[in-house]
């Protein structure tokens, strides 16, 4: 487990916010600025984290407000809500070296570890759940998967109820003590549908009665003071949505299935 993740959650959050950041490296890979930082608490620990700066986001035609930080926040706040602990320590700072934005706690990946793949269409995966079956760039048949387990189903309902448009294979990491986490949720609360993941393999299939239970408690919180965490970060109309969704999640106790009216899918998956 990295030196991050053995802190205290609320210790953890200080250090984010307060401590000093002192940037590494930028990620080159990502669309908008993403910077690795070592930041050092006032007590003098040193931990990694993830800053995006809101001066580095590129706003989309869709998502115009260059507000991706906030939504980041939004979603783990949200996560935290319903007792989903799935996504990495998320908070927001007024100053940075860029600016103000998102710090994230750094997660130590597992290599060798994965919750999508690919695999040939003939192949055996028990475990797993197929998505799509398809080609590769060879033209060899393929079949996009992912792991049957409970943090990934707990996420995949997390993206359904924050309407996540960009889940991505890559967005999913398992760090070195085995936990799996979700990452990259800047794409997320808009109020119009728009969700597009990897994260299908449990469409139409009745969603647990535990997890049903956690939308309910977590539906009657988003009417209380309580649920100001994420929906400060909103705006009216999308908080409005992200309770329609809960609801309609509710109503139907089902996964939802893929819209024919938008690609469902993100590009690319990884």
């Amino acid at each position: 487990m990295n030196e991050v993740a053995r802190l205290p959650q609320d210790e953890l959050a200080l250090a984010l916010a307060t401590g000093e950041l002192h940037i590494e490296g930028r990620l080159v890979s990502a669309s908008n600025q993403t910077l690795r930082c070592k930041v050092t608490s006032v007590s003098g620990i040193d931990l990694l984290c993830v800053y995006k700066p809101v001066s580095g986001e590129r706003p989309l035609w869709d998502f115009p407000d260059g507000h991706l930080a906030g939504r980041e926040i939004a979603t783990y706040e949200l996560a935290r809500l319903a007792c989903w602990d799935v996504i990495p320590t998320t908070v927001w700072r007024d100053d940075g070296p860029a600016g103000p934005g998102m710090c994230q706690e750094w997660i130590e990946e597992d290599p060798s570890a994965g919750v999508v793949d690919l695999l040939p269409i003939d192949a055996e995966h028990p475990g797993w759940m197929s998505v799509l079956e398809g080609q590769s760039g060879t033209g060899a048949p393929i079949r996009l998967v992912h792991a049957d387990l409970e943090a990934v189903q707990e996420i995949a309902l997390l993206d359904v109820i924050t309407n996540n448009s960009d889940r991505k294979g890559g967005h999913l990491l398992v760090d070195t003590a085995g936990r799996i986490w979700g990452i990259d949720h800047g794409l997320t609360f808009h109020e119009e549908d728009k969700l597009r993941s990897v994260l299908w393999g449990w469409s139409g299939v009745p969603i647990p009665a535990q997890l049903l239970a956690t939308l309910r408690r977590l539906r009657a919180v988003l009417d209380t003071t309580e649920a100001e965490v994420v929906t400060d970060w909103l705006t009216t109309a999308e908080s409005r949505a992200l309770k329609d969704r809960i609801d309609d999640l509710i109503a139907h106790g089902v996964f939802p299935l893929p819209s024919d009216e938008w690609p469902s899918i993100p590009w690319p998956v990884f």
